[in-house]
């Protein structure tokens, strides 16, 4: 008989980026913040986390703790469900969706260490390694700073493909990302693949033109992510029709329904799902099974540790970002953390749940005080 949650507890913490800001086609940010959950039952401790406001750790202790202690720690559908009813008048868009979210896959988490086993196994392991590709390039990096980046993952790390932010200022000139674009090319030579993501800064025309101009000097884009707004599905769609490369979206997805619509619309080539804020590794897997009736296949949305296992046990995964701000912060929280050289990754068979250690002098380092 399974063992009982007994306790959950969040707490925030926050990382500076190693710049003075970042930037992309619509935001800017000076550091990052991780929520982190874990779940404990028989002396056994499940790790969860999300990237979220600070304010996901008190929604995990006021809404979610209350409905999850107590239910066998086995049952993680069962305990996501209640959590979905829990939060039902609060909604789970937004902040509430990144806590259930975590709380998922620390329970999860617990799950599998319960049993001693990798969390990829116990979702049913499909892939041994799943492909990465670098990701960063903000647009608030200078020429020098963008080939560095680039050319780390690939002439370093041999990761064969690589995405660069484009698209400030919001997405009105488009000179200044094709000069970009093109000295991305350069950089990572006429072998790697190039991926753009303009975080929706165009419109549909916009994104159109600057895709080819691009093109045309020689950039050979294959992966354009959100050229217009997520919510644009008609735009998403346009794009989609009047562009060579692949068009990607989904990062803000929270549930299937969401998925279901965006499929539907004929709005992209690859459904990006993000399991920090979907509601887990239990929603990602019902939204990798809609994208699989749309013929799709699914990539995920940063947090590349917390991905690795779940698209492992994914059939129709392609691949999960191998984000920098993510993998600075999830190299200083947790031990055990993977390695894309080669450009993929490999979520380890001997080790228990997802494998990676808490680092607990970095918990204390980095906790945003209440």
């Amino acid at each position: 008989m399974s063992p009982a949650v007994e306790g959950l507890e969040a707490v925030a913490l926050r990382l500076p980026v190693d710049a003075d800001e970042e930037t992309d086609g619509t935001a800017r940010w000076d550091a990052t913040t991780m929520v982190l959950v874990r779940a404990h039952a028989a002396g056994v401790t499940g790790t969860g986390w999300t990237y979220g406001p600070a304010a996901c750790a008190a929604l995990v202790d006021e809404l979610l703790a209350p409905v999850v202690v107590g239910r066998p720690a086995s049952g993680v559908p069962g305990s996501w469900l209640a959590m979905v009813r829990a939060v039902r008048n609060a909604t789970r868009a937004g902040a509430v969706g990144y806590a259930v979210s975590a709380v998922d896959v620390a329970l999860w988490d617990l799950h599998a260490r319960l049993l001693g086993v990798a969390a990829t196994d116990l979702l049913g392991r499909v892939h041994d390694e799943v492909d990465v590709y670098g990701s960063g390039g903000f647009t608030s990096y200078d020429d020098d700073r963008l080939a560095d980046q680039l050319g780390s993952w690939v002439h370093d790390q041999g990761i064969p493909r690589v995405k660069l932010k484009i698209g400030r200022p919001g997405g009105a000139a488009h000179t200044r990302d094709v000069e970009r674009m093109r000295l991305a090319r350069d950089t990572v030579g006429a072998d790697a693949e190039l991926y753009v993501d303009a975080n929706g800064a165009y419109s549909a025309k916009e994104a159109v033109r600057a895709f080819e101009a691009a093109q045309e000097a020689g950039a050979a884009v294959t992966w354009f992510e959100e050229p217009v707004s997520s919510d644009d599905l008609a735009g998403l769609a346009l794009v989609r029709q009047l562009v060579d490369a692949d068009v990607a979206a989904g990062e803000y997805g929270t549930d299937i329904g969401y998925f279901e619509t965006m499929c539907r619309a004929g709005a992209v080539d690859c459904l990006q799902v993000d399991a920090t804020r979907c509601g887990g590794w239990t929603e990602w897997l019902r939204a990798a099974a809609v994208a699989a009736a749309h013929h799709l296949e699914v990539s995920a949305h940063c947090a590349p540790h917390l991905h690795a296992p779940v698209a492992a046990a994914t059939p129709n995964v392609r691949h999960l970002e191998w984000f920098h701000d993510h993998v600075r912060f999830e190299r200083e929280v947790f031990a055990g953390t993977l390695d894309p050289a080669g450009g993929s990754v490999r979520p380890q068979p001997d080790r228990p749940g997802h494998g990676l250690v808490v680092d607990e002098d970095a918990v204390d380092r980095l906790r945003v005080a209440s």
